[in-house]
Parts: C-alpha cells; sequence; structure tokens
C-alpha cells in the first residue's frame, strides 16, 4: 500500500505540473484577447472583485479547508465522506448568515465601489464557492488525480469561453460581464461539487467534526489575511513611495516571477496526502529521503527560471517593460522560500497547531512592512522584490524554530535545506547580475546546471528510476 500511494503521489505530481503549466498558458494566451476587449478601468473593476474574492473567502470559508489533510488520517472510510459534508454545511451556513448581514447593513448604494447586485453575488458566490476547493482537496488525498484536474480545466476553459461571449454580448457593461463570466462557470462546478459531497456524506450538523475543523481552521484566518498582506503589500506601497509607472513595471515582473509557483504548489500538493500517511506512520527516514529529491528539483528549478527569465521577459512585453527582468529573481526566489517553508507547515498542520502558522505569518508580514518603508524610498520599486524575499525567508526560519524547537519534531534534513536555499538564493542573485550580457549569462547558468547535476546525480538517478519502474509496473 504505501509503494502504491508513493507512485501514485509522483504520477499525480507529474499530472499536476503539467494541468498547471497548461492552465496557466490559457491564462497567457488569453491575456492579449482582454487587453483588447476591456479598457484599463474596465479591467480594474473586474480584477478588484477577484481580489475581494480572495480576500473576504479566508473569513467566509473558515479555513476548515486546512484540516481536510488531518482529517484524511483521523477519520477513515465512510466517516471522512460524513466529516467532509459536515464542513461544508458548516462553512456554507456561516456564508449564508454573513450574506443576510451585509444585505441587511449595506447602504442602498452598495458598498466597496460596487452596486447592491454585485455584493450580492459577490457574498452569494462565496457560500457556495468554497465547495469546489473542499473537493478538490478531497479528491487530492485519495490521490485521484484525474478528477482533480479535470474539474480546474472544465473550470478555467469555461470561464474563458463565457467572459469573452459575454463581454461581446454586453459591450455597456463589460466590466460586470467579466465578473459574471468568471462567477458563472465557477458557481455552477460549485454546486455540482456541493451536491456529490452531500449525497455521499449526508450530513449537515455534526458537534464533533464541526469543533474539530474550527479548532484547526480558526487560527487559520489570521495566516491567510496575513499572506495577503505579504503578497499584495508592496504595489499598494510602490504607488505611494514611487509612481504609477513603477507599479506597472514591478508587477509586470512579478507575473513572471510568479509563474515558477504553479510548478512549486502542484509538486507540494501531491505530496502532502503521502507526507502525512508517513509520519502518521512514523516514517521519517522515507520522509526525509524523498522530500530531499523534491527540495533539489525546486532548486534546479528556480536555478534554470532565474537563467532564461530575460529571454521571456524579451519576448511576453514590449521594450519598455524589459526593466521589469530584475523583479523577477528575487520573486522567483522567494516563491522556492514558500515551497521549503511549506515542509515545515505541514507539520504544523498535521499536529494541529495552526495558531502557530497565524503567528508567524502576521510576524512576517508586519517585517515586510518594515521592510517595504526602509528599502523602497532609498532604491526603488525592485527593492521590493527584495524584501519579498526577505520575508519569505524570515517566515521559513519561524517555521523553522515552530517544528523543530517549539513541537521538538526533527523531521527533515534541516543543515541541507538552508545550506541548498542559501546556495541558491546566491546563484539566482549571481544569474540576475548578469542579466545585460547574453553569453555571460548562459555559460554561467550551464556551468551552474553541470555542476548540480554531478552533486545530485544519484538522486536523480534514484527518481528517474522510480519514474522508470512505475511505468513499467
Amino acid at each position: 500500500m504505501a509503494e502504491d500511494n508513493s507512485r501514485a503521489a509522483v504520477k499525480s505530481g507529474i499530472w499536476y505540473v503539467i494541468s498547471n503549466v497548461m492552465i496557466r498558458a490559457v491564462g497567457i494566451i488569453t491575456a492579449p484577447i482582454y487587453t483588447r476587449l476591456l479598457n484599463t478601468s474596465e479591467t480594474g473593476f473586474a480584477n478588484n472583485f477577484n481580489n475581494y474574492v480572495s480576500i473576504f473567502y479566508v473569513m467566509t470559508g473558515l479555513c476548515l479547508i486546512y484540516s481536510v489533510g488531518r482529517a484524511k488520517i483521523d477519520f477513515k472510510g465512510e466517516e471522512f465522506h460524513r466529516y467532509m459534508s459536515a464542513i461544508q454545511a458548516l462553512s456554507s451556513i456561516f456564508g449564508l448568515i454573513l450574506l443576510a448581514v451585509v444585505m441587511l447593513c449595506m447602504p442602498s448604494e452598495g458598498m466597496l465601489g460596487y452596486n447592491r447586485l454585485i455584493i450580492f453575488i459577490l457574498f452569494a458566490y462565496l457560500t457556495v464557492y468554497p465547495s469546489i476547493d473542499y473537493m478538490l482537496y478531497k479528491l487530492r488525498f485519495e490521490y485521484r488525480y484525474k478528477e482533480n484536474i479535470a474539474i480546474s480545466v472544465i473550470i478555467t476553459v469555461s470561464t474563458v469561453a463565457l467572459s469573452i461571449a459575454l463581454i461581446l454580448l454586453m459591450p455597456q457593461d463589460k466590466g460586470f460581464a467579466k465578473i459574471l463570466g468568471t462567477v458563472i462557470p465557477s458557481a455552477l462546478v460549485a454546486l455540482v461539487c456541493y451536491i456529490a459531497i452531500l449525497g455521499k456524506g449526508r450530513v449537515v450538523f455534526h458537534k464533533e467534526y464541526w469543533k474539530y475543523a474550527l479548532a484547526i481552521g480558526l487560527p487559520m484566518i489570521p495566516h491567510g489575511l496575513a499572506m495577503i498582506l505579504l503578497s499584495r503589500i508592496d504595489v499598494s506601497m510602490i504607488s505611494r513611495m514611487c509612481d504609477l509607472s513603477a507599479v506597472g513595471l514591478y508587477t509586470s515582473g512579478y507575473v513572471i516571477g510568479s509563474l515558477l509557483m504553479f510548478v512549486t504548489n502542484a509538486v507540494g500538493n501531491a505530496w502532502v496526502p503521502l507526507f502525512n500517511e508517513r509520519l502518521d506512520g512514523g516514517d521519517i527516514e522515507g520522509i526525509r529521503r524523498d522530500n530531499k529529491i523534491l527540495m533539489e528539483a525546486g532548486c534546479f528549478m528556480t536555478v534554470c527560471f532565474i537563467g532564461v527569465a530575460p529571454d521571456m521577459i524579451r519576448v511576453l512585453y514590449a521594450k519598455p517593460y524589459h526593466e521589469s527582468m530584475y523583479v523577477v529573481a528575487p520573486v522567483a526566489l522567494g516563491t522556492l522560500c514558500q515551497y521549503f517553508y511549506t515542509n515545515y507547515v505541514n507539520a504544523e498542520i498535521f499536529y494541529k497547531k495552526t495558531a502557530l502558522i497565524a503567528v508567524n505569518s502576521c510576524i512576517a508580514a508586519g517585517a515586510n512592512i518594515v521592510l517595504n518603508y526602509i528599502f523602497i524610498g532609498r532604491y526603488g520599486y525592485i527593492a521590493a522584490a527584495y524584501t519579498t524575499l526577505a520575508g519569505y525567508f524570515i517566515l521559513m526560519i519561524l517555521h523553522y524554530i515552530t517544528t523543530t524547537h517549539i513541537l521538538k519534531k526533527k523531521i527533515y534534513a534541516d543543515g541541507k535545506y538552508f545550506a541548498m536555499l542559501i546556495v541558491t538564493v546566491c546563484i539566482g542573485t549571481g544569474l540576475s547580475m548578469t542579466y545585460d550580457t547574453f553569453l555571460l549569462r548562459y555559460l554561467f547558468l550551464t556551468l551552474t546546471v553541470l555542476v548540480l547535476v554531478w552533486i545530485w546525480k544519484h538522486d536523480i538517478i534514484t527518481f528517474m528510476g522510480f519514474i522508470k519502474n512505475k511505468r513499467m509496473g
């Protein structure tokens, strides 16, 4: 069983990476279409709605989703289905209550820059939307990657198709059309997921399940808000301390730098179910062995990504935006820090110490704001990318301290992890200094890749052999 799950994790990880890249490719391909159909104010109108979805979702969903991984260990078989049904009901009931309160208390002209109809759509959408995540998480921990990927692809394709159709059909209200094009497909899929989970579990109220989920989820609300602040405060501070041109350059570089996150998130999501099973079974050696290979792969991908980033910028952006390439390296390295510290977060969630996660996130977000205030004014918008990297590195240190010294759980080869991360940061920073010299950059990149392959050759052979054996099986 353990070997089957290991192979399932590898297979699902590969397909999660492929699907995430394809979904992101759809976003890149359709971006020029939207820029031709919508003006900047209409785009801002629609995108601001999505921002509010991200912010309020942290609260309306009660962060119950974070309990699913541990619940899969504690509740076996049919009880897990009942648990999923119960927490889905809890979040939707809370969402309905919040929707009623908002509609009763909202001024007649609306709020947040939107009229009453759009605010109603926002909170009604947030009532059902968590069901998509519940289903995706449930499928992930059951190693059912095909259904998981299918849901994501259906939502992505239908959102693009409907958004473009509605924008063309509603030329007088394109911003609202874009919102409807985003909301309708996800809401319909969410309803299907809701019915499927409820039909499987057939539980609405269950005191013990609700208590279990709230104990893990509620402390994660400050964490979710702090992470939003950590990732988005830069733009606000750049707009105030620099100008809108700097905002445009920073966000353009940030979009490219964060592309790596789609790969690392896919790998991390595939790893979590196997990690939970092994930790529950006390297989620390197996966790260390396989997780080390995953971290090495993350470092390798980050180095290669930073090396080719300037060419991506030049292909995708017009010349005035080429300066944004200097944002990419620190953003990509910050993504790598997230990839590393998620290992410790997984352990904290497993041991149900989510309050400590929230404390660490708030500290890191506060540190990021202070660093932004100090360095953006002195060195400009590029400094914000490095302060974000510093914030994520601080967060990794905090989670390391929490897991190893507060929880007293020695799970990973911590010294090797910090060494790998620091070396990768140095290499990535060095590569960014060669962005103006094509030959020197690729010479540096080639030598680095050869050295890394030589150092990690045994792990590469082990990983490739595992995939080969899986295919043969």
